[in-house]
């Protein structure tokens, strides 16, 4: 019997290890959404993918769909935010970003706008404080009412109906910070996660 293998980019926003060299993963997919995903022997030193397959990493991956879930057939590394990351502000903006999508990103349904905007965050230049705060705020806003957690409100739909997080941070206007810092809040007291 013979398996379908779906490529596709993802981000990995964490793993565990699993008996005494394999290792599973928790993809944040572009075209699948989140999915643990296991990966054998991965965890020796003679392996292939163990430098592709590291925390944070932006990765190609096939992966196969078999009966006890998700495997992992090849990965291909794209890059590592975190580890190219030039200060302590950006490190911080990745970790925010992964750790966003792991607290309400849950199940196989794809969510292009979300991968684009965690992406285009990702990928950001090092700005200052204050204005990679706004772009990890918008970020949040915008996963949280893509999610459905928060209803939209006319004061910032724009910010949230911009198709991409830089066009966002251009429609954002100061009267929306305290509104938005709301619905962050209530957007997560909802979700119950």
């Amino acid at each position: 019997m013979s398996y379908k293998t779906y490529t596709t980019e993802a981000l990995i926003c964490g793993s565990v290890a699993h008996n005494t060299s394999d290792k599973n993963y928790l993809l944040f997919c572009k075209e699948a959404g989140m999915v643990w995903a296991s990966a054998r022997s991965v965890r020796e030193e003679r392996s292939k993918q163990r430098c592709a397959l590291q925390d944070f990493s932006h990765i190609r991956v096939s992966l196969v769909k078999g009966k006890s879930g998700w495997r992992i057939g090849s990965a291909q590394a794209l890059g590592n935010p975190f580890m190219q990351a030039q200060s302590r502000q950006k490190r911080g903006m990745v970790k925010h970003v992964v750790s966003e999508l792991r607290r309400y990103v849950h199940g196989e349904v794809p969510l292009q706008s979300v991968y684009e905007d965690a992406f285009e965050l990702l990928s950001a230049e090092d700005k200052e404080k204050d204005s990679n705060e706004l772009l990890q705020r918008l970020f949040s806003v915008r996963l949280l009412s893509e999610l459905g957690y928060i209803a939209e409100e006319p004061a910032w739909a724009e910010v949230v109906e911009a198709p991409t997080l830089v066009s966002a941070h251009a429609a954002y206007k100061e009267h929306m910070a305290v509104s938005i810092a709301s619905a962050i809040q209530e957007g997560a007291q909802a979700s119950h996660l």
